[in-house]
C-alpha cells in the first residue's frame, strides 16, 4: 500500500508518496485547481493501491478532496492534532513542505482508522447554510449592542427588552421614536436599526430553510429532548456523514463526549471531562 500526503496552501499542493514502511518513494507539486488535480492523479498511477491523505483543513484542501473522489481515488482525512507528533518523529529536520507532506502521509499509516472522506451531500448544504446564520447573528449582536448605546445617548428612557431587537415590532417601534431626534447620533441608529431588521429577515429565512433540510435528512434528531433545528442543523453539518465513525464509541470521541481516563494504582474507574473534540458539536451535545 502507498500513502501520498499533502501539503496544501492556496497556490501549491506538495505531495510525498510514502511506502507501508514510511519510506519516501516520490515528490510532486501542483498548481491548486482542476488541472494540477488532474497531473496529480496521473502521477499517482504508477503507483499500486494508493491511498491520499489530506489534513483535515476543509477550505485548503476540499477543492482537491473533490477532484480526487471525483477521480475514483481513496481519500482520509488525517486530523491536525496528530501532526505535532508526526513531526517531532520525522527523519528530516526543518520545516519545508515536502516534509509536511510526508508527516501528514506517515500520521495516516500510524492511525489507519480515519475517515474516509466523501462526495459532498446535504449535510454540506445544511453547515453552509448554518455557518452563514451563525455569522449574521454574530453581526446583529455587535450591531444591537450599538444600537442600545446610541439609544441611551439620545434618551436613557428608550430601553429595549432583552433580545428585543430580534423583533420586527420592536425594531419598527424604536425607529418611530428616533423621528423625535435629530442629528449624527440618530441618523446612525436609525441606519443600525434598518440593518438589524434586515439581519431579522436573512436569519429567519435562513432558519426556515434549514428546518426543512433537517426534518429530510435526520427527522429523529428532533426527538431528542431540547434538540431543535438549529442544534441539529450543527450536529448533522458537522458530522458529515455519521456512517463515517467505525462505531459509536469513535462518534463521542469525535464530539469530545468521551470521558478521559485519569486514575493510576489503586484510584481505579477515575475519569475528567473531555476537552478536544469537535467543540462546535460539542456545544449542542
Amino acid at each position: 500500500m502507498v500513502v501520498i500526503g499533502a501539503d496544501s496552501h492556496k497556490r501549491t499542493h506538495t505531495v510525498v508518496a510514502v511506502d507501508d514502511v514510511g519510506r519516501r518513494l516520490g515528490v510532486k507539486t501542483v498548481c491548486t485547481n482542476s488541472k494540477g488535480h488532474l497531473e496529480l492523479v496521473r502521477w499517482s498511477a504508477q503507483f499500486e493501491e494508493v491511498t491520499f491523505a489530506l489534513e483535515d483543513c476543509r477550505h485548503l484542501t476540499r477543492r482537491l478532496e473533490a477532484d480526487l473522489l471525483a477521480a475514483g481515488c481513496r481519500v482520509v482525512r488525517v486530523p491536525t492534532r496528530l501532526m505535532a507528533g508526526a513531526h517531532r518523529s520525522a527523519r528530516e529536520p526543518g520545516k519545508s513542505d515536502p516534509i509536511g507532506a510526508e508527516a501528514v502521509a506517515v500520521a495516516a499509516l500510524r492511525h489507519p482508522d480515519h475517515p474516509v472522506a466523501q462526495l459532498d451531500g446535504p449535510a454540506r448544504e445544511v453547515k453552509l447554510l448554518s455557518d452563514h446564520r451563525h455569522d449574521l447573528v454574530v453581526q446583529r449582536t455587535r450591531i444591537a449592542s450599538q444600537i442600545r448605546w446610541y439609544l441611551h445617548e439620545l434618551d436613557p428612557d428608550l430601553a429595549t427588552p432583552s433580545r428585543g431587537l430580534k423583533r420586527h415590532c420592536i425594531v419598527a417601534e424604536l425607529l418611530v421614536e428616533l423621528d423625535r431626534f435629530d442629528g449624527t447620533i440618530a441618523r446612525l441608529a436609525r441606519n443600525l436599526l434598518d440593518r438589524c431588521d434586515e439581519l431579522n429577515h436573512q436569519t429567519n429565512a435562513l432558519e426556515a430553510e434549514l428546518r426543512k433540510l433537517v426534518r429530510a435528512i435526520a427527522p429523529s434528531l428532533l426527538d431528542i429532548p431540547r434538540c431543535g433545528i438549529l442544534s441539529a442543523a450543527v450536529i448533522i453539518g458537522e458530522t458529515a456523514g455519521v456512517h463515517r465513525f467505525r462505531n459509536k464509541d469513535a462518534f463521542a470521541r469525535f464530539t469530545g463526549t468521551a470521558p478521559v481516563p485519569v486514575w493510576s494504582g489503586a484510584s481505579k474507574g477515575k475519569v475528567r471531562l473531555n476537552r478536544s473534540g469537535n467543540r462546535t458539536i460539542n456545544c449542542c451535545t
